[in-house]
Parts: structure tokens; sequence; C-alpha cells
């Protein structure tokens, strides 16, 4: 029998991190203080076999009182792309967004991503637009999300997500790139013009990698027959 929780749930959260010990509190508090009842939504984190002080971290967020964030933890780093499976499978709502470990959003950001999706049922997924921060929080830009996408901020239906595979497991870089070229086969992302995502950039952002960005873009390349630059 469905729990009244589960009946009520409108959005699953995906966080999956490794090694963001530094980061993940700010990302977790920002999720928490939704302007959204926590009967609404889940946030679902996927510990991807973090060796530093990560699951510590995750522990002062784990209240038995509160079943809002839920800890899944992998033995071994199984990579990005598969700990966002294991989240997005796990998820017990309709719709599905992913936030960064290394990121936080506004206070706004369920609550109007899910408005829009639910007011608009043709509506396949949304996405906002962001702010670029530094490591002490300084804004460097604001970004259009349809002109400079990211793999975050970008409310999909669940329904939508399985049915087109979830992420290609194999793409350990481009996850977000290859995910979107099959989704938009399909299906459309809509724009939302209103900054609610903060993207953290730092010099351990995975993008930073450029040897290893170039040669998933290659891979890239060859299963889609496309290039999109690094």
């Amino acid at each position: 029998m469905s729990s009244p929780r589960k009946e009520q749930l409108k959005a699953s959260v995906i966080v999956a991190v490794y090694n963001q010990e530094r980061f993940i509190g700010r990302c977790l508090r920002s999720l928490i203080h939704q302007n959204l009842s926590h009967m609404e939504y889940e946030i679902i984190v996927v510990n991807d076999g973090s060796t530093d002080r990560t699951a510590y971290a995750l522990s002062q967020f784990c209240d038995p009182q509160d079943s809002l964030v839920k800890v899944l933890r992998n033995k071994g780093n199984q990579g990005l792309p598969a700990a966002l499976n294991k989240g997005i499978r796990s998820a017990r709502a309709p719709f599905i967004v992913r936030v960064d470990s290394d990121d936080f959003v506004n206070v706004n950001f369920l609550n109007v991503l899910l408005a829009y999706l639910q007011a608009n049922k043709k509506a396949d997924a949304v996405a906002c637009d962001y702010l670029v921060l530094d490591d002490r929080e300084k804004v460097l830009s604001r970004e259009n999300c349809q002109k400079k996408p990211i793999a975050c901020g970008i409310m999909f239906r669940k329904t939508q997500l399985m049915k087109i595979g979830l992420h290609d497991e194999e793409f350990l870089l481009h996850e977000e790139r290859e995910l979107r070229i099959r989704f938009e086969k399909k299906y459309r992302i809509h724009r939302l013009e209103v900054p609610l995502y903060r993207y953290r950039r730092h010099d351990r952002n995975l993008t930073s990698d450029k040897a290893r960005m170039v040669h998933y873009g290659k891979k890239l390349a060859a299963k889609h027959g496309i290039h999109l630059g690094v």
C-alpha cells in the first residue's frame, strides 16, 4: 500500500556526489529550504564511492524524523552517469531534476519548474537560466540555458527519461550532451528566462579536464555522427 508521502511526491532531485565534502552541505541546504512542502519532493543523493569526508557530511542531513534526504551508496566509484541512473531509477516522483553536488539553487527552483510543467501538460521538459559563480559565490555571469546548456537545472518527466534509456554509462564525460541529443530527437526542452540555478566554477570541475573532454567528445561524435566541441 502506498504511503501518504509517496502519493504526494511531485519531484525527485538527483544529486550524484564524489569527494565533494567542501560543497555538498551548501548544495543540500539550498534544496532542503525550498518553497515547497517536504511532502511534495524528495532528495536522492548517490554517494559514488567517495574517499574523503563526504559520507560524514551527508550524515548531517539524514534525519530519522524526516525522510526528505535519501542517501544511496556505491561501494566503489562507478562514474557519474551510473550514479545518476541509480538515483533516477529509485526516484518515486513523476518529475526528475539533477543538481550537481558542488552547485546550489534558488529557494524557488523546484516550485517554479514544477509549476511550469504542471501548467503546460504538453511540455516535455523545462530548463532555467543560471548564474556562474566562483568559489566565494561571487557572480561571474548570467547565462542563457539554451545558448550555453549545462547538465543541471532541467526538469524532466521520468517516463520520458526511462523511454530513452537514461544516461549512457560509457560516457564518463559529456554524459549530459549524449543524453540531450537522444532526448531532443523525440522531445523538446523549454526555457525559463529566470536564473534559478547557481553553477559553481572551480578547478575541480570535471569539465576542467581538457584531455578527457576531447576523448569523450570524439566518442560522442562517433556515436551520433556530429561534433559539439569541448
